[in-house]
């Protein structure tokens, strides 16, 4: 079985490729979804000890734990000792079961994949990429995004260029969706054929 990274800075169209892979009938683990799952339960009392006050109503509010933890490199560490090993956790489980259904390729969604050190977990890493005018457009069209928020996470995030020359694939979500779409079904044939060799 092929464990893939999927992965890409913000605005990149990550989602949306994600949904691609998933339309071609591959399993796609939500790195993102998996952690509101867990923050709406086994995370959510040990991220109250961590920093009290930002559990509301059993479940962990995102604004005032980001608060918390944005512009503080340990805090942040704090909050990723936590919640990275039950993401692990979750992400095994979820390989044995696919393994035992006789998937031979699974597609983890992993936003900051070079940043928290995970490449060395995949046996190939897609970056899912767009011009920086696309991306900026993109992301400062979101409810609450300013240009000030923006820089910040892109301060966290490892360079696109980077990201793009440490992939195994490239989807470029800038020409359209059948575009991408098309780069996807090309990634899972060239995994297909390594699967066979």
């Amino acid at each position: 079985m092929l464990r893939v990274g999927l992965t890409g800075s913000i605005g990149m169209g990550k989602s949306t490729t994600a949904d691609m892979f998933r339309a071609e009938g591959i399993e796609v683990l939500d790195s993102d979804r998996l952690v509101h799952e867990l923050y709406k339960g086994p995370a959510a009392a040990e991220i109250e000890k961590a920093f009290p006050g930002v559990v509301v109503d059993g479940a962990v509010d995102r604004q005032r734990l980001a608060a918390r933890v944005l512009n503080d490199a340990a805090a942040l560490k704090r909050l990723e000792d936590i919640v990275h090993p039950m993401v692990w956790a979750a992400r095994d489980a979820l390989v044995e079961e696919r393994h035992n259904k006789g998937d031979s390729i699974v597609v983890f969604d992993i936003p900051l994949l070079f940043e928290t050190g995970a490449e060395k977990d995949f046996d190939a890493i897609v970056v899912v990429t767009a011009p920086e005018d696309v991306q900026k457009t993109r992301v400062l069209a979101r409810e609450g995004m300013t240009a000030e928020k923006l820089a910040s996470i892109l301060a966290k995030q490892t360079p696109d260029v980077e990201k793009r020359a440490r992939a195994d694939f490239v989807v470029h979500t800038d020409k359209g969706l059948d575009a991408a779409r098309e780069e996807v079904r090309k990634i899972l044939k060239a995994l297909k054929a390594r699967l066979e060799t």
